[in-house]
């Protein structure tokens, strides 16, 4: 007959293939105050079979003989963070099992796992907590997953020996419960405090690892958005050395303009200052022949009119009219005047009336 912690409160490691999770390597299950000890629960605590290790399957009327070995009392009660029950083991393997070292008890159970992320009041994180927790039997083992206060025994420091009624050394109890945990896809057994100093160190590289990835995106979106301002600064580069004249050009340009200028002013005398070169020729042509002339005119159009009053506004050249009319001397203008010929006609007349009145 025995009196001794079975269960508690708190943060327990699993794999996650243990919590119909396999996709996760670990999960950190919480088993709240008001769970653990509410009403329902801790009645389900009380006359429940022993085992030794938990079997594979639930206890039930079909396997108690197979694998019973004792049972929970009626006492049932808390202590502190700690399920405390009475037990009494029966069977005499069960019984030498325990005097050979295996002091440590699981309760085995049913509950409903609800995958939440959080805080416990203590500050621990995890990953699920469990509600609605009914007791199936409680199992002698020789790691308790619970940790080592949960055992029959005074709860003495581990290594310490028990002394019988005569006196006589036992064996120590079993070292700090072990866990198995994944590390890097790797199962790694440890205690208790190693799986929570593990499952932190691997919160901490998971936080590590998500600000690095989001370092390294938001890295490349800097860049990206830096290589289109570069690119978009390339082509305007581009765009405006395309539009520099070379001085050839540029000579060309100022010629045509100047050209121009004195065309329109030829035809029109204006003030042309500021206008483009279609500007010009559109106001020259309002000027000669009125809105009519552009009004719904291509600018090849207005350029072939604007030609056409240039050509007939150019300047006489009296060197190209002298060569035309046979002078040879270029300085002189020849002037066609019937005049003098009219004249000349007139002296003739009166000379000869003269010589007939002689």
């Amino acid at each position: 007959m025995a009196d001794a912690k079975v269960a508690r409160t708190g943060v327990q490691t699993y794999l996650g293939s243990e919590v119909g999770r396999p996709d996760l390597d670990v999960v950190r299950l919480y088993r709240p105050a008001e769970e653990v000890f509410s009403k329902d629960a801790m009645h389900s605590y009380a006359h429940r079979p022993m085992t030794v290790e938990h079997p594979r399957d639930s206890v039930t009327s079909e396997n108690w003989a197979d694998v019973a070995v004792g049972q929970t009392g009626g006492e049932v009660m808390r202590d502190g963070e700690f399920v405390r029950v009475s037990m009494v083991l029966m069977d005499a393997a069960a019984i030498r099992a325990y005097q050979s070292g295996k002091r440590e008890l699981s309760m085995g159970y049913s509950a409903e796992i609800e995958f939440v992320d959080g805080v416990t009041p203590d500050g621990q994180q995890y990953d699920a907590v469990q509600r609605q927790l009914r007791m199936n039997h409680l199992a002698l083992v020789g790691k308790a997953r619970g940790g080592e206060e949960l055992r029959i025994g005074d709860g003495r420091t581990p290594g310490e020996q028990d002394r019988g009624d005569n006196n006589s050394p036992k064996r120590n109890h079993p070292m700090s419960d072990t866990k198995t945990i994944l590390v890097d896809g790797l199962s790694v057994v440890t205690t208790d405090a190693g799986v929570q100093a593990i499952t932190k160190l691997q919160g901490q590289l998971q936080d590590s690892q998500t600000a690095l990835t989001r370092a390294t995106a938001d890295h490349t979106t800097a860049i990206a958005a830096k290589d289109a301002e570069i690119a978009k600064k390339d082509a305007t580069i581009d765009d405006l050395q395309g539009k520099v004249l070379t001085d050839a050009a540029l000579d060309a340009r100022v010629q045509a303009r100047g050209d121009l200028l004195a065309t329109a002013k030829r035809i029109h005398d204006a003030d042309y200052t500021g206008k483009s070169d279609s500007d010009i020729r559109k106001a020259v042509l309002v000027a000669k022949l009125g809105d009519a002339a552009i009004a719904g005119k291509s600018d090849a159009y207005i350029e072939a009119r604007f030609d056409h009053l240039a050509d007939a506004a150019k300047p006489t050249d009296p060197v190209a009219n002298a060569l035309r009319l046979g002078d040879s001397n270029p300085n002189r203008t020849q002037v066609s005047d019937h005049g003098y010929g009219d004249s000349v006609a007139g002296l003739d007349y009166r000379t000869r009336g003269q010589k007939k009145e002689a």
